[in-house]
């Protein structure tokens, strides 16, 4: 397993109502620094709903971009979905929150499944590609940074499983969809180290704030 490309990007026009994002991102050469806030030179615009400390690092596996190439139909490059970086022979749905990556000197952890949002929508121009991503429980994963540090293209990546509570990036999308209605999942999501939003929420609907 290996880092295959490395993506940042630069703020841009788009239709969706955000009116500029930094969700077209491109590949780039040579060393990448990956600070506790994401990688140097990427822009995010929206930064209610992106980036942070618990969003630092968006991951995609390239069996999940050969999969969506067939199933769009098209040819998917590195960064159509966003992505920072793609990582050989990693499916990402299996990933499971508090999985450690490690990467020469950066350390991640992954925090949260990507949700689509209307930027990813009007960049694919369909109606139905939110639904998609939902349908398909591939939507790559957020990491944050536990170690800062330079990575570069085919840098081998290693995953170390976490041993705690097993909460899986599929099983955390598909609490979105069902509002996170069920108090089960929400007292799990306090035992592990998930977006701080995630505990925040499990929080106030268990009414421990």
């Amino acid at each position: 397993m290996e880092i295959l490309s490395i993506q940042t990007g630069k703020a841009e026009k788009t239709s969706a109502k955000a009116g500029l994002t930094g969700h077209f991102k491109k590949p780039i050469a040579g060393k990448a620094f990956v600070g506790t806030s994401g990688l140097l030179g990427d822009t995010i615009c929206d930064l209610e709903n992106h980036g942070g400390v618990d969003q630092a690092v968006y991951l995609f596996g390239e069996p999940d971009l050969l999969w969506w190439g067939a199933e769009l139909d098209r040819d998917i490059q590195s960064g159509f979905f966003g992505e920072n970086l793609v990582i050989s022979d990693l499916e990402t749905s299996k990933l499971v929150i508090g999985d450690i990556l490690r990467m020469g000197d950066v350390i991640l952890q992954i925090t949260s499944p990507r949700t689509p949002c209307a930027t990813y929508a009007a960049h694919i121009g369909n109606g139905r590609a939110i639904k998609q991503i939902y349908a398909a429980e591939r939507p790559g994963a957020y990491a944050r940074v536990l170690k800062e540090g330079h990575v570069t293209k085919g840098v081998p990546v290693v995953v170390n499983p976490y041993e705690g509570e097993q909460i899986t990036i599929v099983e955390n999308m598909r609490a979105y969809l069902e509002r996170f209605d069920d108090p089960e999942f929400l007292e799990r999501a306090l035992a592990v180290p998930a977006h701080y939003k995630l505990h925040a929420l499990a929080q106030e609907r268990l009414g421990l704030t």
